[in-house]
């Protein structure tokens, strides 16, 4: 009995660091926008790290990358972000799933006309 009780115990601590490991993760995006632009033309980049600083790094890196001149960081996240932008506007959002960030960052937006240009997820 003793040993059972050590193995379920020992498998909910391997769960559970497993679990929070993985929470740990940041998410950031970078972008290169001009008002003006379509939302078809915006350069970006996707970055990771253990903390939305070293995620954001990460964006800008792979934001010049891509060619991108006047990257910027625009939204840095735990879980999911996105950017959506007009030719005059943008919004960011984040949240727990992709569907909820993109669903913020359009309204952050504000107007009709506001498409998501970017989203990801940290996992």
């Amino acid at each position: 009995m003793q040993s059972l009780y050590k193995k379920l115990l020992t498998a909910a601590c391997v769960f559970a660091c497993a679990v929070s490991t993985a929470s740990y993760g940041a998410g950031a995006i970078a972008i290169d926008d001009e008002v003006g632009d379509h939302p078809d033309d915006v350069g970006y980049g996707i970055g990771f790290g253990k903390s939305r600083e070293s995620a954001g790094v990460e964006a800008m890196k792979a934001c010049r990358k891509d060619g991108n001149k006047n990257c910027a960081i625009k939204v840095r996240f735990d879980g999911c972000g996105a950017y959506a932008a007009s030719k005059r506007f943008y919004g960011v959002g984040w949240g727990k799933t992709v569907k909820e960030a993109e669903r913020k960052a359009v309204e952050a937006c504000g107007r009709s006309s506001c498409e998501v240009v970017v989203s990801d997820c940290d996992d």
